[in-house]
């Protein structure tokens, strides 16, 4: 392991642990200000292309389209860094909404909710690790670890979509 894959595995773990413990502060600071515009459905739009933009970049890959591939993935990180950014802006200056369902659909929302913020941490070292993989040129283990991270990062960003549809009404 080089000089640089050491450099890049330390801002990994420092990354992995430092966004979701600066989100959960975060969440907790209340700014009294009234954001311009409504941001969930932008931010739930951003998640809907970031899934888009995966399943476009897998093909891309597949047909060997690389240069397509690294423009759609890099476009996929910023979507999601930008979908972050509006989602804790979001929060932090508007209180939370509750879902308003009643019984089986509760239970289902629940489900999809706990299961996306779980991933949503989750997948962070792996998108980290993929990336890092890709442009340090370890290829063979890029496409190990994109095997993994491609569908759980998918499924990060599709629920991510369930959960603003469901809970929309309640806003």
């Amino acid at each position: 392991m080089g000089t640089e894959t050491k450099k890049y595995n330390k801002w990994i773990v420092i990354l992995s642990i430092a966004i979701p413990v600066v989100v959960a502060i975060l969440f907790g600071v209340k700014i009294d200000a009234e954001l311009p515009i409504f941001l969930p459905p932008i931010y739930a739009t951003i998640n809907a292309l970031t899934a888009v933009l995966l399943i476009i970049a897998v093909w891309a890959i597949k047909n060997k389209k690389i240069v397509l591939h690294k423009k759609l993935m890099k476009t996929a990180i910023a979507c999601s860094v930008l979908f972050l950014a509006m989602y804790v802006a979001h929060h932090m200056t508007s209180e939370s909404t509750k879902f308003g369902g009643e019984g089986t659909i509760k239970t289902v929302y629940f489900i999809i909710l706990i299961s996306h913020i779980v991933l949503s941490i989750a997948v962070i070292p792996f998108v980290l690790i993929t990336f890092v993989r890709a442009i340090t040129n370890n290829i063979e283990l890029h496409k190990k670890i994109a095997r993994i991270t491609f569908p759980l990062w998918l499924y990060v960003t599709i629920t991510g979509v369930i959960v603003y549809i469901m809970i929309s009404p309640y806003y």
